[in-house]
């Protein structure tokens, strides 16, 4: 589902990443939250394709969805 959103310890401390570059999927989404469109961070940030900002966005979204439990613990 999400095959280009990349965890690693060595890069960016394991925070999901774009493609295991130091690119990391909270940069993206704030870039576009501050209104950049995807053809300005592809221009400003040539190593990054359409997809991978796509990607980004869905996973964010899937994150605050709930449908991703990486950190889902009892309640208090």
């Amino acid at each position: 589902m999400f095959d280009r959103i990349t965890f690693e310890p060595a890069v960016m401390g394991g925070r999901a990443c774009i493609r295991g570059m130091r690119m990391t999927v909270s940069l993206v989404v704030n870039l576009v939250a501050n209104g950049m469109s995807t053809e300005d961070i592809v221009r400003e940030y040539p190593e990054l394709e359409a997809e991978d900002i796509r990607q980004a966005l869905q996973y964010a979204s899937a994150l605050a969805n709930d449908e991703i439990g990486f950190f889902k613990s009892p309640a208090a």
